[in-house]
């Protein structure tokens, strides 16, 4: 079986729709036609030779710390739930 050839516009294309509007690999990938393995190489590439802007990635990088404060505070919050939940169990049988 003959290797595609995709041109370089189209594989940019493609690496800005999951990074710029945050679309999943592996559904671009099927909506294009290509193997989701071939993109994740695409993206990969395109951020480690910095072809993603940096305020982009600055953003990236800040919305990946909210989400992972924010899933820090809701298993806080689901600790502080399940101990509640044990208590008022054990005070009414």
């Amino acid at each position: 079986m003959a290797r595609k050839s995709y041109s370089g516009e189209f594989k940019e294309s493609a690496v800005k729709l999951v990074i710029q509007q945050g679309r999943v690999i592996a559904e671009v990938a099927r909506s294009l036609g290509v193997e989701p393995s071939t993109l994740r190489l695409w993206v990969k590439h395109a951020r480690s030779t910095g072809r993603v802007p940096a305020a982009e990635q600055k953003d990236l990088t800040k919305r990946i710390r909210e989400l992972e404060a924010q899933v820090q505070q809701l298993q806080v919050e689901r600790e502080i739930l399940k101990k509640a939940a044990a208590f008022f169990a054990k005070e009414h049988p």
